[in-house]
């Protein structure tokens, strides 16, 4: 919502007092005087008028989670646990959804966040503008992945249910039946069904990595913590 519609819906004041109070440096977003009336408010925006808080804002939360097999990636199940119920209740786990699933049995990498926006451009396929953001795995296969699947990778996978090819995918072999795999896309189960049209199975998944956001080390199976700001502000400069 654009600042002086906010300050309209909000505040006594007509639209055409609207102006007159940002040009005397009366409104404030977040701590900074603001004068642009286009100027955007989320629900994370504190807004205050002459010091009076308008909208105290609500904290935005961006998870990572080393996500281990067995956990679904769901909100709530009847049958199986799931990712949320590894979340500490400080992270107000009932306000989060998750930006890039992962399959029961994956592990690795999980972004959880509270910010609709945010998550969407994360995992928002290719457009016109940008590339597809990167998510990288490490894969174990059951057959030994050859060169000819690097090339067919490379060139796209044809999936006849969607009636589309994948786009090209990096894959750079580390031992017989273990890779490392970039794809730009998010199809379901999209990696097991690209092994699968040459022929190979995969039996284990683990991502490492969402665009420059790497699986931190430091923590364990079901450990979380938050992200860092240059963890999150790169997507707010590239989406810009």
């Amino acid at each position: 919502m654009r600042l002086d519609r906010f300050l309209s819906q909000n505040t006594p004041h007509g639209r055409r007092g609207i102006r007159p109070l940002l040009s005397a440096c009366r409104v404030s977003v977040d701590g900074h005087i603001t004068r642009d009336p286009d100027h955007q408010i989320t629900s994370f925006s504190q807004v205050t008028l002459d010091g009076k808080t308008l909208q105290a804002g609500t904290e935005a939360v961006y998870l990572m989670l080393h996500k281990p097999a067995g956990f679904l990636s769901a909100t709530s199940d009847p049958v199986h646990p799931t990712v949320m119920e590894l979340l500490h209740p400080r992270d107000h786990p009932e306000q989060l959804h998750i930006a890039g699933r992962l399959d029961r049995a994956s592990t690795g990498l999980l972004i959880l966040t509270n910010d609709g926006r945010w998550s969407r451009d994360l995992t928002n396929p290719s457009d016109e503008h940008h590339q597809g953001i990167g998510k990288t795995y490490l894969v174990d296969t059951a057959e030994p992945i050859t060169e000819e699947t690097k090339i067919r990778f490379e060139q796209g996978i044809y999936f006849a249910y969607e009636d589309l090819t994948t786009g090209p995918a990096d894959l750079q072999i580390i031992s017989p039946t273990r890779c490392e795999l970039t794809i730009y896309e998010g199809r379901y189960h999209q990696i097991k069904r690209m092994f699968h049209a040459v022929g190979n199975r995969v039996t284990a998944l683990h991502r490492t990595s969402i665009g420059p956001i790497h699986l931190d080390p430091a923590l364990d199976p079901g450990e979380s913590r938050r992200l860092h700001r240059e963890e999150t502000d790169w997507l707010i400069v590239r989406t810009s």
